[in-house]
């Protein structure tokens, strides 16, 4: 049998939560500074360096932004108030895997991308493709990827490249670059990380990618596009379903 706590184990756990405080966690200025969440602490010296993860949706209330996740990290304590910076995003691990489940095939790039602002970004897209890719047209496709990712981010700041990432035009733009050597069904940018800080604080990008109020939030692109348009007759073969009923 497990040893029973004692009284002053007790006392001293009830303590020590006690002796924290709570502190709101705010998005950088990209983000409008908007509240993304709360965080308690003894000391708000050991707030520095904690990192915090958000998706678009928590941010903007657009549903189609639900398989984005941003990170922000901990970089500065005003009282009961902590300001953090944007190191990166991720997609959602269910959203990649309904991107490739039907025996696609998924190939992973890296590129480093130094922005107009000083600041060093690693990009790592993954192009879905319905067929087997030769080992030639996909060294094509990475050169393709990181002269095409090199120049946007010379043309480009942190925000702009961010915005290009969430509206999904930066996606768009890699895909019509590998249109020259093979025809890719999809193109996504599945992770970023700030390798290094530039210079200044990068602008707000939340009148662009926040949806409008007269226009709603349109489905997550891969179940939009799991979408029959129709009803399929009977002879057509192997009809896809709506991606909301085969969902767990």
């Amino acid at each position: 049998m497990a040893p029973k706590k004692t009284k002053n184990a007790s006392r001293k756990i009830k303590d020590k939560w006690k002796a924290k405080e709570w502190y709101k966690l705010h998005a950088p200025r990209m983000f409008n500074e908007a509240e993304i969440g709360e965080t308690p602490s003894a000391d708000p010296a050991y707030l520095y360096g904690r990192t915090v993860e958000v998706t678009v949706q928590d941010l903007t209330g657009d549903y189609s932004k639900a398989n984005i996740k941003l990170r922000f990290k901990v970089t500065e304590v005003d009282g009961y108030d902590a300001k953090t910076v944007f190191i990166g995003h991720d997609l959602t691990s269910e959203y990649v895997r309904r991107l490739t489940r039907r025996k696609k095939t998924k190939t992973d790039h890296v590129v480093d991308v130094t922005t107009k602002d000083g600041f060093v970004l690693r990009v790592k897209p993954m192009s879905i493709a319905e067929r087997r890719i030769q080992s030639s047209q996909e060294d094509a496709m990475r050169r393709i990827m990181e002269e095409t990712l090199i120049q946007m981010g010379k043309e480009s700041t942190l925000s702009d490249i961010v915005k290009a990432i969430i509206s999904g035009d930066m996606a768009k733009d890699l895909a019509k670059a590998c249109r020259v050597i093979i025809p890719i069904k999809r193109i996504e940018v599945r992770r970023t990380e700030v390798l290094s800080a530039g210079e200044g604080e990068p602008e707000s990008i939340m009148d662009v990618v926040a949806p409008k109020e007269d226009e709603p939030a349109e489905a997550p692109a891969e179940e939009a596009a799991e979408q029959p348009a129709e009803e399929p007759e009977a002879e057509e073969p192997e009809a896809e379903e709506p991606a909301e009923e085969t969902e767990e």
